[in-house]
């Protein structure tokens, strides 16, 4: 019995105290409230009419493929303007972990010695 009272019981620190029990009816209680909200909720939702499709500021909804904007047409003025250095990244991905590994230690190091001497 004196297990569970250890651990069901109050615990002192230099800033607080810490306790299950407290936490425990913190928990309900915010469960409590916010189940209550929820009941506060629109009663007029059916599932499965609808109420249930994406809102496309008034546009009809067809072929996702279709209507999907891809991040090429988004980022386009980005990237083209960028293209040259795209190109050269382009060049160095290899797919290889250990060049990661290896581009990563490079920078590290140049980092370093770059706080080193400052």
């Amino acid at each position: 019995m004196s297990m569970l009272e250890t651990l069901l019981g109050t615990f002192q620190t230099g800033s607080g105290f810490w306790n299950p029990i407290v936490w425990i009816i913190v928990a309900a209680l915010v469960f409590l409230i916010t189940y209550i909200l929820r009941g506060f909720g629109n009663k007029k939702y059916k599932k499965g009419t609808e109420q249930v499709k994406s809102f496309l500021s008034g546009n009809p909804e067809y072929e996702k493929e279709k209507m999907h904007v891809k991040g090429s047409n988004l980022f386009w003025g980005f990237t083209e303007s960028l293209k040259w250095i795209f190109d050269i990244l382009h060049k160095m991905h290899t797919g290889n972990i250990s060049d990661y590994v290896l581009w990563f230690v490079i920078v590290m190091a140049v980092l370093f010695l770059l706080v080193g001497l400052m």
